[in-house]
């Protein structure tokens, strides 16, 4: 049960945990159009486009329309325009292994918390992935209006999962992220892989 653990809810990120990208896939869409490989998420993650976006100062539309705006004159507006369309119809996929430890710890009683730097689609996304009925509480950072690795959005994670923050285990595959997590007083752990996952989540 939840209270022979050492925590009572799992923080866990989304991109690089729970979410892969298929990076072949936007190298194949810049091939299509005309752009060197890289062009579009160099555009799309430059700090000016996106922090603004994963702290919902602007939508997940407007973040794209942006991405398309910076792509000109150098490329067309055709290109721009159906490059970044294209773009934002891939989703990614779940990690079904990752998925499954997160299912075996919620089954035991332990709140499972999504805790992702994202855009204003994130909610969109989990239901177009078929795994919002997963997650008992979503805490994206364009919701909250800060982001990882920021103290306070650890603090307001913990708050919303109704779990004192040295009963949050956190999970995350940026080192930084966890080392602000522990800082404040979370168990972390740094995702590597399934195996290390299910010994952190005392699955084992």
């Amino acid at each position: 049960m939840a209270d022979e653990r050492a925590f009572d809810a799992v923080l866990c990120d989304f991109d690089g945990v729970l979410r892969r990208h298929d990076d072949a896939a936007v190298e194949q869409l810049e091939g299509k159009y005309g752009v060197p490989p890289g062009t579009l998420l160099a555009t799309a993650m430059a700090e000016e486009l996106l922090r603004p976006a994963i702290l919902g100062e602007v939508s997940d539309d407007e973040w794209r329309r942006n991405v398309a705006v910076q792509l000109l004159p150098e490329y067309c507006i055709e290109v721009a325009t159906d490059l970044v369309a294209d773009w934002s119809g891939l989703v990614g996929a779940v990690d079904p292994q990752v998925r499954a430890l997160l299912a075996e710890v919620r089954a035991a009683g332990v709140r499972v918390v999504l805790m992702s730097n994202a855009t204003t689609r994130l909610e969109d996304e989990l239901e177009v992935l078929g795994i919002a009925g997963d997650i008992d509480i979503v805490v994206s950072s364009a919701r909250l209006g800060v982001a990882k690795p920021e103290p306070a959005a650890y603090f307001a994670a913990a708050q919303l999962a109704e779990a004192d923050v040295t009963r949050c285990l956190f999970v995350d595959d940026a080192a930084i992220n966890v080392e602000v997590a522990q800082a404040v007083g979370m168990q972390g752990h740094v995702y590597t892989g399934a195996d290390e996952l299910r010994t952190a989540l005392e699955l084992s």
